[in-house]
């Protein structure tokens, strides 16, 4: 008899929930409005997010019997959940950039990164797309510390 191992049943109800919270938001969503300019992103993305929710469905069925992973110890896990509290409760003072940047350069380091031009590098090129992308997104200013509030 095949059988899940908890892990597993974990990640399927996991799953069941996203989906069932973009399904209901989708739903929501048209009940809303139907017209298409309501829907041009929604629809899209609940498209995917059910593919990529039925295609980890599909490997989690083909790999019902193997043996649950072994997970990182909670030693491990401790410094990056405190490292991602200290990134929020400063950004007011760092400004989402150097917040940004601080937080990912860390995160690498406490992940075992120890070449300084790839954290420098990454960290930097990777707060900079995400604060241009995100002053562009949101209807209101991020706060900033070096790059000015409407980049």
């Amino acid at each position: 008899m095949t059988t899940f191992n908890k892990h597993q049943i974990a990640d399927l109800l996991v799953l069941t929930v996203l989906l069932a919270l973009v399904l209901g938001y989708c739903w929501d969503a048209y009940n809303a409005s139907s017209q298409v300019i309501n829907l041009i992103l929604v629809l899209p993305l609940t498209g995917l997010v059910f593919i990529l929710c039925a295609i980890e469905f599909i490997n989690q069925w083909r790999k019902r019997d193997q043996q649950a992973p072994e997970l990182e110890p909670f030693a491990t896990i401790v410094p990056v959940v405190s490292l991602f509290a200290a990134y929020v409760v400063t950004l007011p003072w760092l400004g989402f950039d150097v917040g940004t940047c601080l937080f990912i350069a860390l995160f690498l380091w406490c992940h075992g990164e120890r070449r300084w031009r790839w954290l420098l590098g990454y960290s930097l090129c990777f707060a900079s797309l995400m604060t241009w992308f995100f002053s562009q997104m949101l209807p209101y200013p991020l706060p900033m510390l070096i790059l000015p509030t409407e980049y």
